[in-house]
């Protein structure tokens, strides 16, 4: 853990479409064993407080919006963090009909999680990751710049739209990475990625 956190991360956790393993683990994280609490991290559920937003499961055609809509109530400076390979990919759910794919399909996201399911190790890592995050784009504005362009917004591709009927149009040939291609953003620490191993 190389970072100094200059400030105490409310957090607002949202699960997308999981098996409820991954929620299960960041919850833990917050416990006694685990304390995240001891970095300051505060579980809200007002998006206005949240400083990082946790996102666990994937993304379809029903929590898309309410997704975007978490996102864009929380105020900048933000971070979003993947929790699980469902959330980083799609994981085993990638291909299924209703599975638009992992929260960066929705949201820029800043960090990368993986984990079937994430351990609370790994919870705890990537909020501190987040944290560093914060820092970089709070010094941006504080510079007079525009925060998204540090992190994970700087390269989102945009996600994908619904149409009018309310579903994803199909993809086009080579509009969609590859089913290995890793995400663009910043893993969690390598520490708790060898932990799961």
């Amino acid at each position: 853990m190389d970072h100094k956190m200059s400030r105490s991360p409310w957090v607002i956790h949202y699960d997308g479409s999981s098996c409820n393993g991954c929620d299960i683990e960041v919850l833990a994280s917050l416990t006694p064993l685990f304390d995240a609490e001891r970095f300051g991290v505060v579980n809200t559920g007002n998006p206005k407080h949240a400083d990082i937003f946790l996102v666990t499961g994937s993304v379809n055609a029903q929590n898309l919006p309410v997704v975007r809509q978490i996102y864009n109530q929380m105020l900048e400076p933000k971070c979003v963090v993947a929790c699980g390979i469902c959330a980083c990919s799609g994981g085993v759910f990638r291909d299924a009909y209703n599975v638009i794919g992992g929260v960066d399909r929705a949201i820029p996201v800043d960090v990368y999680a993986p984990g079937c399911a994430i351990r609370p190790e790994t919870v705890i890592d990537a909020i501190v990751e987040a944290c560093g995050i914060l820092d970089q784009k709070e010094a941006v504005m504080r510079a007079g710049g525009d925060p998204l362009t540090v992190g994970g917004a700087a390269t989102w591709d945009g996600g994908v739209e619904l149409g009018e009927d309310g579903f994803v149009a199909p993809a086009e040939a080579g509009d969609a990475p590859a089913a290995g291609d890793a995400p663009a953003g910043t893993p969690a620490a390598s520490a708790a990625a060898r932990g799961a191993e």
